[in-house]
């Protein structure tokens, strides 16, 4: 008899652990939900999570802040994610660096994106386009090249940030091309892109979400496009494979992210919530704006396709000999 009712008592036990987490995916939102963006506003990881942040809105009845905590190349503001409670009110829309790139880039981690954080679903998927400021003297990317190699070591190219995509599509550019660059990291897309549009530096790579409004307004150069084919948007800007760099070939995604822990049933009802809000007439102008194709997808494919990532950009680092610390 003792032992039945030890054995009723756990069972007992064990299921009244279970009703909070039932209780939380029912009754998630019953509160404003916070969306961190690692990154400064204006940049494009921002610009993916604010019609997510609307749609969301609109969808749940509940308000969906995004709240930018940049620094560190986007590891300040996930970590603080990390160490969130896994109940839905505390998520992650960020840029690939501090999910796939970041942990080969650092000596040193403030967490471990792979054991930390549950892939939700992608968002944006777009290629990266080289740009100059019109005061560059060159049109093309053999010009672009000649020009860079004439400077003996002292041209400059900006970036979003150590780490960022567009940091290593960079690198991996100039070891390609076997050029001398001195790369100018930026806290985020948008001061480089201030900075290169006052003519501070003269090129960088940017994901076309953030460059596209100043190509269409002519405020810099578009030189070549990283992407396997041309984009739509911009069918006069060639690829890198078409000029005889076929191994520049680089992607800018942005994705959705739970800290660990967060119970299965309440990631497929965000995931679910998120996938609604990615068809809301806001998110569709954003992927038509940006060249993205839609990209939602399952929480467990989106892992697979992470892992993936993790892997190719490792490789790439590795190759760079790219340190930040």
């Amino acid at each position: 008899m003792r032992v039945l009712r030890a054995m009723a008592i756990l069972c007992g036990a064990l299921l009244t652990g279970l009703v909070p987490f039932s209780a939380t995916a029912q009754e998630w939102p019953a509160k404003p939900v916070t969306i961190v963006v690692p990154w400064p506003p204006g940049g494009p990881s921002d610009i993916a999570a604010r019609p997510i942040a609307k749609g969301l809105t609109e969808l749940l009845g509940q308000t969906f802040l995004v709240e930018n905590r940049g620094g560190a190349g986007g590891n300040v503001g996930t970590a603080a994610v990390t160490k969130s409670a896994p109940d839905g009110y505390t998520l992650l829309i960020t840029s690939s660096a501090p999910i796939v790139i970041n942990p080969s880039l650092y000596s040193s981690m403030p967490f471990d994106p792979a054991k930390d954080l549950i892939p939700i679903t992608n968002l944006l998927r777009v290629p990266l386009v080289l740009v100059a400021h019109p005061s560059v003297p060159a049109n093309n990317l053999k010009e672009l090249i000649e020009h860079i190699k004439a400077q003996k070591g002292t041209f400059q190219y900006a970036s979003a940030g150590n780490g960022t995509p567009q940091h290593l599509t960079g690198e991996l550019f100039k070891s390609v091309a076997k050029l001398d660059m001195i790369h100018v990291p930026y806290k985020g897309s948008a001061p480089a892109i201030n900075d290169l549009l006052g003519g501070h530096v003269p090129v960088m790579f940017d994901s076309m979400i953030a460059i596209t409004p100043h190509i269409k307004a002519g405020k810099v150069k578009a030189i070549a496009m990283s992407g396997a084919q041309r984009s739509p948007q911009f069918p006069d800007i060639p690829t890198f494979a078409e000029l005889g760099y076929p191994e520049v070939e680089s992607y800018a995604w942005y994705g959705f992210f739970a800290p660990a822990g967060m119970p299965k049933e309440l990631v497929d009802k965000i995931n679910a919530a998120a996938l609604k809000a990615m068809k809301m007439p806001d998110f569709q102008k954003t992927l038509a704006d940006t060249g993205s194709d839609f990209v939602g997808d399952t929480p467990e494919n989106f892992a697979k396709f992470v892992e993936a990532e993790r892997e190719k950009w490792s490789k790439v680092v590795k190759a760079s000999g790219a340190r930040v610390d």
